[in-house]
């Protein structure tokens, strides 16, 4: 068997044999082993399938796998008597319609269709699939070790909760092999199946703590990705009737337009649903009542990644098309108004939902106008996203088990309290907002895509105002962090050793990836772009130089916060000409003493939730209405 096939299914498998050994555990040091390893060997796994396979181009693996279809088609049924027995259990009749629909489908289409229809290949790898494994296999891997000291901790702050630590690890660990699997699929059917074991994870550990308010945020998670699981099994059904029978991505990618601006509508659905784009964002923010490393891994670096996956994917589909633009219409708008709510939040995990979603919505956009050069830019923002985001995730659950809350106003002089957590926030935060990192690097790429698409001015316009906000909620938490506070207690010496080793890795992976973007461009990007387009998008040696001298603002920033400085002068603090004491009171205008406090605007009144996500749910609702109006019509080809 070739090396490249044993890599894929030794990634794929793998974590479902760790999955099966944590519910075997119960001692924390074996299990701690067991992840540690696990992790290693996926991690290892991972680069060692880029070094091998980055330069080989798109691959085709074919084999015979009857007897595959046939196992996947039995665990589809399994998820679908496991989500009607939570859903009858719970009496939520919209999910238990939801669910029978979906199976129903599946079921007309391995009774009827499959004997009409083979892929011959059913697993691939080209320099996308390896980047999508990347951030699964060293990402989702880090989060897992990270998971190790926070798990630890996290049944002292939710007393009541029954320890069901083995479950979560089989359950994230189960999760990991169905990314892997889905971003290794050429067949439909088997993205479809991959698709679905990421809904039912989330599920589950959305509602992990099982309390009332976890329970019915999992189960609106639940319904909205069955109506994108809905639109999915249809367009695979649709596509099994086409004269050629097309049911993998490399027949439906070079088949003409015309014969899939139906399906392709259908998955762009189920992508606008798996992204947690608007109407449907409501899902992703109430996942965060899941345990953080959760939030990390499903919900904003890999699970979210798996809709905007398979946008990328359809992307040569969608450009030029009306059902395209209608598509890039939802990501933008998404993208304007999720950043103006995030505004409005004082919870950073709150914030931390919005701003995915908003990025997640620039993806979006990129996909549905489809160029090479929005390709691009697509790509960049999915890698920097998934590790400063993750990195963001996880500070804020360690300094919420440290300081008890996760109010951004309660984190005043993080600097002081957890100077080194302080100073990796400062680098997640610096990554989605400042030069030189990747985001903003990768919305630069977004500008000059948008202004060569038809109608681009309308998206550059919507891309830098919605630009100006993420400045606005970025910068004042920045500030926060790095308020000086007196008498402060440093109480990062509590932080767990896996903790720090997640940490730590990804901050460094932060800068690195900063530092080595152009050779991920390079080696990987373009040679996708040049496959699928013909074309490739290169930065110019000016931008490059330019970049590289920018790029001493990484390692300036965490070290004038961290290295001690010889010559400090301690002076007292500066309150008008009033006087002041050392623990931060001054004298008021009527000569009574007044302790000084610092807090942010929110000004939820222009940009709260009540305000923008009412008219974010009208604009990309019809916008939906609209692609699909184009494609049933035929008019979907500009």
């Amino acid at each position: 068997v070739d090396i490249s096939v044993q890599l894929l299914l030794f990634l794929i498998l793998f974590p479902l044999i760790t999955a099966f050994f944590m519910l075997a555990v119960r001692r924390d040091s074996e299990r701690g082993w067991i992840v540690k390893l696990s992790a290693l060997a996926i991690g290892a796994v991972t680069v060692l399938l880029l070094l091998t396979q980055f330069s080989q181009g798109t691959v085709l693996y074919g084999f015979n796998a009857e007897q595959i279809n046939l196992l996947m088609f039995v665990l589809e049924i399994v998820i679908t008597v496991i989500i009607l027995g939570f859903a009858v259990k719970f009496r939520n009749y919209l999910v238990i319609a939801l669910t029978l629909i979906e199976t129903a489908l599946i079921v007309w289409f391995e009774t009827a269709a499959t004997p009409a229809v083979m892929v011959k290949s059913p697993l691939f790898i080209d320099q996308f699939s390896i980047i999508m494994a990347l951030i699964v296999g060293i990402i989702g891997s880090l989060i897992c070790v990270y998971s190790l000291g926070y798990m630890r901790h996290f049944y002292q702050h939710h007393t009541g909760i029954p320890d069901r630590t083995n479950t979560f690890f089989m359950i994230i660990f189960v999760f990991i092999s169905a990314m892997f699997g889905l971003v290794f699929s050429n067949s439909l059917v088997w993205v479809f199946f991959f698709w679905e074991v990421t809904t039912l994870c989330s599920f589950l550990l959305i509602g992990f703590t099982k309390t009332e308010e976890a329970t019915k945020n999992a189960f609106t998670a639940l319904w909205m990705n069955l109506l994108g699981g809905i639109a999915f099994a249809a367009a695979i059904v649709y596509l099994t009737y086409q004269p050629a029978g097309m049911l993998g991505l490399d027949q439906v990618l070079i088949s003409g337009k015309a014969l899939v601006l139906i399906p392709a509508a259908l998955i762009g659905f189920a992508g606008l649903t798996k992204a947690a784009q608007m109407p449907f964002s409501s899902w992703l923010v109430g996942a965060m009542v899941a345990p953080t490393p959760v939030s990390a891994l499903l919900h904003s670096s890999t699970m979210v990644k798996a809709g905007v996956y398979i946008l990328v994917r359809f992307a040569p589909v969608f450009q030029g098309t009306a059902i395209g633009y209608a598509l890039a219409l939802v990501g933008a708008f998404t993208f304007l108004i999720a950043s103006g709510i995030a505004i409005s939040q004082s919870n950073a995990k709150q914030v931390l939902a919005y701003s995915t979603i908003a990025n997640l919505g620039l993806v979006v956009a990129c996909a549905g106008i489809g160029t090479y050069e929005a390709i691009w830019a697509a790509i960049l923002l999915i890698i920097f996203h998934a590790i400063s985001k993750s990195l963001m995730f996880l500070c804020v659950g360690t300094v919420e088990h440290r300081i008890k809350s996760r109010e951004i106003e309660d984190m005043t002089g993080l600097i002081v309290r957890m100077p080194r957590i302080a100073a990796m926030m400062v680098i997640g935060i610096a990554g989605m907002f400042l030069a030189p990192f990747g985001m903003l690097i990768s919305k630069w790429a977004a500008i000059q895509a948008f202004i060569d698409a038809p109608f681009g001015l309308v998206f550059v316009v919507i891309l830098i105002f919605g630009s100006a906000l993420t400045i606005f909620f970025w910068a004042k938490w920045m500030g926060k962090l790095l308020v000086i506070t007196p008498d402060a207690e440093n109480v990062e010496g509590a932080v767990d050793k896996n903790e720090w080793v997640a940490l730590v890795s990804l901050s460094g992976l932060t800068a690195v990836t900063c530092f080595i973007f152009p050779v991920i461009s390079a080696f990987l990007i373009e040679p996708f772009l040049l496959a699928n387009y013909g074309s490739v998008a290169q930065l110019s040696q000016d931008n490059i130089i330019i970049m590289i001298m920018m790029m001493f603002l990484i390692v300036l920033l965490p070290l004038s916060i961290l290295l001690p400085h010889r010559k400090q002068r301690n002076l007292p603090p500066y309150m008008g000409g009033v006087a002041t004491t050392h623990d931060m009171h001054f004298q008021n205008s009527l000569g009574k003493e007044t302790p000084m406090k610092l807090s942010n605007y929110y000004v939820s009144s222009w940009f709260g939730e009540a305000r923008l996500r009412t008219t974010g749910i009208c604009l990309c609702s019809i916008f939906i209405v609209v692609m699909f109006a184009a494609a049933v019509t035929g008019g979907g080809i500009l």
